[in-house]
């Protein structure tokens, strides 16, 4: 496993860090996992305090017991907008901390952030100065900022506060998009070291590529998968410190730690960085709806499956899927109790809020509808569930 020092603290880092947002549900999986990838080197480990309800910084706590707390660096956040007050602040931290099983936490962020006005009511409240405090006393090592936001806002927030380091959406696709290409190059002009989440797009390039970007990674002399292509594309930044990858599988873990033992900074080509130009190219022309599913914008109180609407949606035009209208009511519960369509959207809003793509969902999930859930197939499945007596 390639290390990076990180200049600010000096801790040697593995490029690979384990996104835990995305580990199975079943706990001896899950602690396997996490076991399975310290042994192998990952030594950066990022969960967040609304993770599956909290159950995750609670899994992560278990699988750290029995000395293997001491071999790694924890990562976990802070999410503004459930504090108004401090005392709300400390409550969070001291929660957290109980569940990680620790007493210290060795990369705390205030968890995506979006914009400056968000960062200054922390100001106001007295929690960075607060967290500074705890950094003294040794109950935080680090303080950062997880940002998904403009490139404005981003060069707002990173030049006014002294963070010890950021964390960053940024793929082969998000070149150009949040804090973008120049917030990276600024990140490291200030010594601030960066790390990166959503390299994968949540999966979408890996999964849902279009037949012919696969035919254009295949055109290389040397057989990778789209994962490879796209964990190589970043780690070929020298600016990036650590990529989080969110992994739920022993194919998924090992396939990147073989990557992560090699992929150094300035390593691609000219010819892969041309194809990676062409592949660019292709998805752009493509994808209609920037949804990463992270699920932010989840649950929705009147039962949308977010994600999935787009994830279908974005399906029919990247894959050029002729099922696409029936594979959207198959996966998104036509033959359940509780379906999950795109026209169950009462356009309440709550999820443009959390959003970190600033999405227009409601608008995006009309579209959907108009779409994806044609008036024939819309009725035949209404008939079939009431034949099949689905409430």
């Amino acid at each position: 496993m390639l290390t990076k020092i990180n200049n600010k603290n000096g801790d040697e880092l593995s490029i690979l860090g384990f996104g835990c947002m995305r580990l199975p549900s079943d706990e001896i999986n899950a602690v396997n996992l996490i076991h399975e990838a310290i042994e192998n080197g990952i030594n950066y480990f990022d969960t967040a305090y609304i993770y599956q309800a909290g159950k995750n910084e609670t899994l992560l706590g278990k699988a750290l017991t029995g000395g293997y707390r001491e071999r790694v660096k924890v990562a976990t956040k802070l999410p503004p907008y459930m504090v108004n007050s401090l005392s709300s602040a400390k409550k969070i931290l001291s929660t957290q901390l109980s569940r990680l099983q620790t007493e210290y936490i060795d990369y705390y962020l205030i968890h995506m952030l979006t914009d400056k006005a968000m960062f200054d009511k922390m100001v106001s409240l007295g929690v960075m100065e607060w967290l500074e405090e705890e950094k003294r006393k040794g109950t935080i090592k680090n303080i950062g900022f997880s940002f998904h936001g403009s490139k404005y806002d981003f060069e707002l927030i990173i030049k006014a506060y002294g963070w010890d380091f950021c964390q960053i959406q940024y793929n082969y696709l998000d070149e150009n998009n949040q804090a973008t290409k120049s917030g990276l190059m600024l990140a490291c002009s200030l010594g601030i070291p960066v790390i990166i989440m959503e390299p994968l797009r949540g999966g979408k390039l890996v999964n849902n590529l279009p037949q012919n970007v696969i035919k254009e990674f295949n055109s290389y002399d040397v057989d990778r998968s789209p994962a490879e292509w796209a964990l190589r594309w970043i780690w070929n930044h020298k600016e990036v410190n650590v990529v989080l990858s969110g992994m739920n599988s022993e194919e998924q873990l090992n396939e990147n730690i073989r990557i992560a033992c090699d992929a150094k900074s300035d390593s691609l080509t000219i010819e892969e960085l041309k194809i990676f130009d062409k592949v660019k190219t292709i998805m752009a022309e493509k994808t209609k709806v920037p949804c990463t599913a992270c699920g932010y914008c989840m649950p929705c109180p009147h039962g949308v499956n977010i994600p999935g609407c787009f994830s279908s949606f974005n399906d029919k035009y990247l894959l050029d899927d002729k099922m696409h209208r029936f594979k959207y009511y198959q996966t998104l519960g036509g033959f359940s109790a509780k379906p999950a369509y795109a026209s169950q959207c009462k356009e309440c809003g709550k999820c443009e809020i959390h959003c970190p793509q600033k999405i227009e969902i409601r608008k995006q999930l009309k579209t959907v509808d108009r779409e994806m859930e044609g008036v024939v197939l819309k009725t035949a499945v209404k008939a079939a569930r009431k034949l099949l007596k689905i409430k």
